[in-house]
């Protein structure tokens, strides 16, 4: 392996703002703590988060590094103290706590995943942090069942694009919400069994018509606000809906005997503050599970587009523009 350079390019965050304040700097190339490997970054996923860290709406935890960044794809350069999982040399994907902006990023060694064949560092580099979000709140927080319906709000995102995949290779049906026709194709195409435009359509209407009146068993939710009462309208009888975002803000009116009266199930998660033993179990259960749906090409990520580490402000431009269909991706 090569001598690693002391310095490296990062993409920081000047000030919170608009994409305009994702600026290039030069720092110091970082060190792996005990359990950590240090992974020469070949491409880096956009998310949500990323955006609302850069507009100082998603505080960072305590010890992460303050650059954006939550999922990487590259090949280990040094090993940190007791880090056994994966050698020097070897391609891996990754979730981080921060600092994926950039041409060097410590992760921790058990959250790594090793790039299955088949699988390009762009395409690997766009699942983790998606990856392990469907994973912990549609299978584990849910635990959604072969045979039911699952819907998911934002179908075209790169969480919707992904949440399709893994919940048809599970063998549920699947309906989205999406807002234009070319979006509602490309979720068919991936397997989608229903795709609802909630420009002209009422998703509780379409549910309820998918499902003989039942309603859907799972819903996948990142909008909240006047969704949160529809989602109740459109769940079955103990029907279970999981918070990850609020795109339509955190306080809702909602008529809560609904809850009640179905016996619902509304709970919620966030990734990025949770413990890194948590995101090493989530890991383990993605590896036994997942992992064999990606080799075997059931789990293909969306690329919507990419771009050079330093147009990192044109990558967030293109996710606030609403219009991407799949996952934004850096190339370093």
């Amino acid at each position: 392996m090569d001598k690693l350079p002391t310095h490296m390019t990062v993409i920081a965050i000047s000030q919170p703002g608009g994409p305009d304040v994702l600026v290039p700097e030069q720092r110091e190339v970082p060190k792996p703590a005990a359990g950590e490997i240090l992974v020469k970054v070949e491409a880096a996923g956009v998310n949500r988060p990323d955006v609302l860290q850069r507009m100082g709406k998603y505080p960072v935890p305590p010890g992460a590094s303050d650059l954006p960044g939550l999922e990487i794809a590259g090949t280990v350069v040094a090993l940190g103290e007791g880090a056994r999982k994966h050698k020097i040399g070897d391609k891996v994907m990754s979730l981080t706590a921060g600092g994926g902006y950039a041409e060097y990023c410590v992760a921790p060694d058990a959250h790594a995943i090793t790039i299955p064949a088949g699988l390009s560092m762009k395409e690997a580099a766009t699942l983790p942090e998606t990856v392990m979000t469907v994973w912990h709140n549609v299978f584990e927080r849910c635990a959604l069942k072969p045979g039911e319906t699952f819907m998911v709000h934002g179908g075209s995102s790169g969480i919707g694009t992904t949440a399709i995949q893994m919940a048809k290779a599970h063998g549920a049906k699947v309906i989205v919400t999406v807002g234009s026709q070319e979006k509602a194709d490309a979720c068919v195409t991936l397997g989608a069994d229903v795709a609802v435009n909630y420009k002209t359509q009422d998703f509780v209407a379409e549910a309820k018509a998918a499902t003989g009146g039942k309603g859907v068993n799972v819903i996948l939710d990142m909008v909240g606000g006047e969704y949160v009462d529809r989602n109740y309208d459109a769940c079955a009888t103990e029907g279970r809906i999981v918070q990850i975002a609020f795109l339509g803000g955190p306080k809702a009116t909602a008529n809560f005997g609904k809850l009640m009266m179905k016996r619902l199930w509304h709970t919620g998660s966030t990734l990025r503050p949770r413990s890194n033993e948590d995101k090493a179990a989530m890991v383990k259960a993605i590896e036994a599970t997942v992992l064999p749906w990606i080799v075997a090409g059931r789990l293909k990520p969306l690329i919507d587009s990419e771009f050079s580490l330093k147009d990192a402000a044109k990558a967030h431009a293109r996710m606030e523009s609403g219009q991407h269909i799949g996952k934004i991706v850096l190339t370093v």
